[in-house]
């Protein structure tokens, strides 16, 4: 070697040394640390051809294998996180929906769907509307005398004369994390109907640094969630939170991203147990100390007034368990978000019935949306009868729960084998989503369909509407989800009209 010139060698083999093992650490990191999921990273994703091998899972192996684990629900659970692709461009590509309008009147609902048994194949006793129509992107109404939504619609018809506003509870998981869909399906519904404000915000959130709709932020809390702690008494939202010092806090700030978030005439601070807690809101021109009334139970403390960024701190916090503080109106349409990452919908037959109800006291909802299916979609498992009966059971914990509320079920999206083809898995339980509404005689709407059907979820992907993982929806696909669902409950609200008041 030359004089003058250094011998890198040493130091390229302590660089390579170091990098083979920070890949072995990231390689046997766990599904999560500290109760934050870690999501697993496919390096070859975007060029690995999936096998085409599928096979069945007994449920009853299964249920065997999550009993062996001591949890279930987490064991059928593939925690898929929301990626960072959250903000799309519009993009020159259109979805080429049904178009609702024309063939609303000819489309018939539960009637037309004739019944075949599919006990054989099923595994169960039961039969099942199986002559389903991929493309339809009504609501189908398997209730008695089409009175599935009928509580909402009433709501609706009656918003003006309530004396309060007309509730929607979306329940979900990642896919709506953040708001997305959820946001835009408010909008559109507050600009219909009236009505402001976000609603519901948990004290704490891990989509909380990517929600769009509102700013916060909270210190001194303990998250307890019914994914991995079943000790507590849990309502829609699946988590509660317990002060950890003497000065617990939450800050917010609304935003004006859509038209009716940036002022609200009321804050609630929502909590299920108190015995001596000082409530302090600060406004930034004023401190206002409040005693908490006494509790048990789920109950709302409410303030009016005109509200856009403030702080609340409590002292003397021992024994206070919150859910969370809600910015709304209390007249017109408000949707509330309660998403929870990795939550494949079963784990909600363990809500607290004396809770929801209690909840369902103070805050009354009309709808229920449930959307789940992300967290059970796999190549691995091709037949979903033994989801489709627990979630049977689910639904029917929820009616019993929520008994004012209406349910409407919406079915998995479309989800992509790494950008080839739908997932078989996603059509198999699309199927059984639509049995459970059948067999529990709720509603039920394709996000499939809406989406486009097979391969839709690719499009959206060339298109900015989703993240590359091929399963998460950005906040521009999610506003495609939203228009669609909107103008189906529209729909869907005008046949419910014609078939309770038939023109003679």
């Amino acid at each position: 070697m030359s004089k003058g010139k250094e011998n890198y060698a040493n130091q390229f083999t302590v660089i390579l040394f170091v990098a083979i093992l920070v890949n072995l650490v990231c390689y046997g990191l766990p599904d999560s640390i500290f109760d934050i999921p870690i999501k697993k990273v496919d390096l070859l994703s975007d060029i690995r051809i999936p096998s085409p091998t599928k096979f069945e899972i007994e449920p009853t192996l299964v249920d065997e294998a999550a009993d062996n684990k001591g949890d279930k629900d987490n064991y059928l659970t593939m925690t898929n996180p929301a990626d960072s692709a959250l903000t799309g461009n519009d993009g020159n590509y259109i979805i080429n929906h049904t178009n609702i309008a024309a063939t609303a009147n000819e489309v018939s609902h539960k009637t037309a769907y004739s019944e075949i048994d599919t006990s054989e194949s099923q595994g169960s006793n039961t039969k099942y509307s199986d002559n389903y129509n991929p493309d339809n992107t009504l609501i189908e109404d398997f209730s008695s005398n089409h009175t599935g939504l009928h509580r909402f619609f009433t709501a609706l018809s009656n918003i003006d004369k309530l004396n309060r506003p007309v509730r929607i509870a979306f329940v979900g998981d990642s896919f709506i994390e953040g708001d997305i869909v959820v946001a835009d399906f408010r909008a559109k519904m507050q600009e219909r109907f009236g009505g402001r404000g976000v609603g519901f915000v948990p004290i704490s959130s891990v989509a909380q640094q990517y929600r769009p709709t509102i700013k916060q932020s909270s210190n001194g809390w303990k998250t307890y969630s019914i994914i991995n702690n079943r000790s507590k008494k849990y309502v829609l939202s699946g988590v509660h939170f317990e002060p950890t010092s003497n000065n617990a806090s939450i800050r917010y700030q609304t935003v004006d991203m859509y038209p009716g978030l940036e002022e609200v005439s009321t804050l609630k601070f929502i909590y299920s147990q108190n015995e001596d807690t000082d409530m302090l809101f600060n406004n930034e021109n004023e401190t206002i100390s409040y005693k908490l009334p006494q509790t048990e139970t789920v109950t709302q403390f409410e303030l009016l007034g005109q509200f856009k960024k403030g702080l609340l701190q409590f002292q003397n916090a021992k024994g206070l368990k919150a859910l969370g503080i809600a910015l709304e109106d209390n007249h017109g349409v408000v949707v509330d978000n309660f998403s929870l990452r990795g939550n494949s919908g079963i784990i909600m037959s363990e809500l607290d019935s004396k809770s929801c109800r209690d909840l369902q006291q103070i805050r009354p909802y009309d709808l229920i949306v449930l959307q789940y299916g992300l967290n059970v979609s796999s190549d691995s498992v091709s037949e979903y009868s033994w989801y489709r009966n627990r979630m049977i059971t689910v639904i029917e914990h929820i009616q019993s729960c929520f008994p004012g509320a209406d349910i409407l079920i919406l079915s998995v999206s479309d989800r992509s084998r790494n950008g080839h083809s739908t997932m078989p898995a996603v059509v198999s339980l699309l199927r059984a989503q639509r049995q459970i509404a059948e067999r529990t005689e709720v509603t039920f709407w394709s996000v499939f369909a809406a989406m486009g059907g097979e391969n839709s979820m690719i499009q959206y992907v060339k298109s900015n509407w989703a993240s590359k993982d091929y399963t998460h929806l950005s906040f521009r696909g999610g506003r495609e989800i939203a228009n669609a669902l909107f103008d189906a409950l529209i729909t869907e609200k005008k046949l419910y009209s014609d078939y309770a008041n038939p023109i003679e």
